[in-house]
Formats: C-alpha cells, structure tokens, sequence
C-alpha cells in the first residue's frame, strides 16, 4: 500500500514537471526572441538617429519612422507572448507547490505517527526483550532484520521530508522570481506601447505634410523608379552579353547558343548545386542592416498611391560600411552608375547576385571571390544620410526573391 502511494505520488510529480520543463523551454525560446528584438530595435534606432527634418528628407523620415514603429510593435508582441508563457509556468509552479506540501504534510503525519508508535513500543517492551522473547533463533534473526529495516525506513523518511521542505522551498523562491519577472516584463511592454503611441503621432503630423504635396512626392518617386528600371536594364543587358559570351565560349559545335541561360561547364554545375543547397543558409551582403524595402512590385510604404517594383532588396546599413560577397563565384562583369556609383556582378555557375549603390570598389572583372569577401563600400547619400545597399539574385536573367536565400531575411 505504501508502495503504491509513493508510485502514485511520483507519476502525478513527473504529469507537473513534464509541461513544466516543456513550458520553460518553449519560454527560453520567446525570450530569446525578446532580446533578440530589443536589440534590432537599439540597433535601428541608432541607424535612423541622424535623420534630419527637411522637407526634401520629408519621404526618407516617415520610412525610418515606419521601421522603428515596425520593430518596437514586434518587441510588444514577443514581450505579451513571453508573458504569457510565464502565466502558464507560474499556474503550472503554483500547481507542483501545492502537490509538494500535500505530499509534505502526508510525509509528516507518517512520521509522526510512525515515532509515536515506535515510542509505544519502546515504553512497553526494550529492543533486547523483544529479541530474547523471541520463539527460536530464526524468529529472532527475522525480528533483529525488522528492527533494523524499520530503523533506516525510519531515517529514510526524515531525509524524505528534508529534501521535500527544501524542494517546497525552491519551488517558492522560483515562482516569486517569475511573478517579478512578469512584472517587470509588463512594464517594459506598457513602455513600449507609449512609445508606439507618441511615434505614430509624430507619424500622422508628418504624414499630413506629405499629403499637402503628394503630387509632388509621387513625381519623385516615379523618377526614382525610373532611374532604378534603367539600371535594372543595364544589369540584364550585362547578364545576357556574359550568357552569350560564355555559351559561344563553351558550345563545342563553334556555333553560338542564344538562349537566355547559360552553358555550364561541370566546374560551374557543381558550383551551381552548391549555391542550390545552400538557399535559406547564405549569409547577408553586409555585416549588419536591415530591409527596407522588399523584393516584387508594393505599394510605396508612405504615398499608397504610388506603386513601386523592386527586383531585389534594399538593405540599410551604417554608414562606411562594406558589401560582401554571399557566396563563392567569379566577377561577371562591374557597371557604373549615375554619380560614379558601380554595381557589381558575381555569377555562381547560372546563379548572378548583384550589388547595386557602392561608393568604391576593390574587385574587377573575372576575380575570384571568396565567400563574404569584401567587393567594396557602399554609398551614403548626402542629403538624406542614408547607407543602402541594393541587392539582386537572379537565376540566370530571371530574377528571385533574396528573402527565400539569405539566412533570416
């Protein structure tokens, strides 16, 4: 009987401890999605500080105003899920903590009773009398092991409620640190919401400047799209020479090959499946940023009546920073640009990823990269003091989304 109600207490222990350890783990997880969070946002509130109110920077400002808006709504959201969790986790400690003073208090009546009647015993018959009146030496021998059975049952039980108590009181401990931790998780997220709230205010005042002259931010932004689908074309124009170049470079009949993809050579397959298998993994074209614009046709973050179209990303940065190749290949070709601005072309068997906006180069035509090799400096604006790094990959001259390649895009 005993045996069975230590079994029963030790299975209903592990049913609590089982989704208490799952509970922490899943919480570790959200955590680390927090503090992850907290400091993308340190981390683009530092990148966009610089920002200058001017009306030509007008358009420029309420986009770094969208991005911190954007990452400090993701920080409440990872703050309002980690609370939750910790809701569960204490329900769940508050639960094993009333288990364990039941089991407590059962351990303690056992003891108790268990000393009471060892008392019984002791005042009405000695150890050695209980022994000598025994019938026979067997029955003896069999008394002596009892006697000494009952005594380190007896201990065992003692140390039993020890560590019990002890466990209680760490379990105690721990649910108090949770309810501080929640506590403070709430503050940090009230926080977070007046912040919102002051940010989209500021929003919606510079939003109704945009809006007394979006004629003119619309004209901006088509000139803009205008100069970016130039470039685009120069860049395809570049791919399809280097395609046929190479296929009559490769096509063993001396006849040239004028379809748009290109002959690879079994050098240049096997570095094709080796960027192939690496989709998803492949490391960022700068050391640190962020998108701030996305890949494929969107309405315009600020002016919703314009419509932009973007063949790749654009990714903010620091300024000075470097472009770094996001995959081993060989330079196809170096395009220069409005403003002495260059782009830089590396192709990966019939894979090209392109880096648009740089300042300088410190690669040419035909090199051979390493992958996150440096291939130059990106270009900080002057008016709006923006670093932005254009960035395309394309399957031959069809262009992809870089989000479905880069690590955590």
């Amino acid at each position: 009987m005993q045996f069975k109600l230590k079994y029963l207490l030790f299975s209903f222990s592990l049913l609590i401890s089982a989704p208490i350890f799952a509970q922490k783990t899943k919480r570790q997880v959200l955590e680390a999605r927090r503090v992850q969070n907290q400091k993308d946002q340190i981390y683009i509130n530092a990148l966009l500080s610089n920002t200058k109110r001017k009306e030509k920077n007008l358009l420029s400002d309420l986009s770094d105003l969208k991005d911190k808006i954007k990452i400090r709504e993701n920080l409440i959201t990872a703050i309002s899920n980690e609370a939750n969790e910790l809701d569960n986790e204490i329900y769940l400690n508050q639960l094993e903590i009333n288990q364990n003073r039941r089991d407590l208090k059962a351990l303690k009546k056992d003891y108790a009773d268990m000393i009471f009647q060892s008392y019984k015993s002791k005042s009405q018959n000695s150890r050695i009398m209980f022994l000598l009146s025994s019938e026979n030496f067997y029955q003896g021998y069999k008394r002596f092991q009892y006697m000494k059975q009952y005594t380190s049952f007896r201990k065992k039980q003692g140390e039993e409620i020890f560590k019990r108590t002890e466990n209680l009181q760490i379990l105690t401990d721990t649910l108090q640190l949770k309810k501080e931790l929640k506590q403070a998780l709430l503050l940090e997220q009230q926080k977070e919401k007046n912040a919102v709230e002051k940010e989209k205010n500021e929003q919606e005042n510079l939003l109704s400047q945009v809006k007394k002259k979006e004629n003119k931010y619309k004209k901006q932004i088509k000139q803009f799209q205008k100069e970016e689908a130039r470039i685009d074309a120069l860049i395809e124009k570049a791919i399809r020479d280097a395609i046929a170049a190479s296929n009559k470079k490769n096509t063993t009949t001396g006849s040239s090959n004028k379809t748009a993809t290109f002959t690879l050579t079994a050098e240049a397959k096997e570095l094709a499946s080796k960027f192939t298998l690496n989709k998803g993994k492949l490391p960022w074209p700068v050391e640190k940023g962020y998108v701030s614009t996305y890949y494929g046709k969107q309405p315009h973050p600020i002016v919703k009546t314009a419509t932009i179209q973007s063949n790749g990303v654009r990714i903010t940065t620091n300024k000075g920073s470097k472009a770094r190749a996001v995959f081993e290949g060989t330079v196809l070709a170096v395009q220069v640009m409005t403003g002495n601005k260059k782009a830089v072309l590396i192709q990966h068997g019939n894979y090209i990823t392109v880096y648009k906006n740089l300042e300088n180069i410190t690669v040419n035509k035909g090199d051979k990269l390493k992958t996150k090799q440096i291939i130059g400096t990106i270009f900080t604006d002057k008016i709006t003091d923006k670093t932005i790094l254009g960035f395309v990959l394309s399957n031959n001259t069809k262009t992809e989304n870089p989000r479905n390649w880069i690590y955590k895009m």
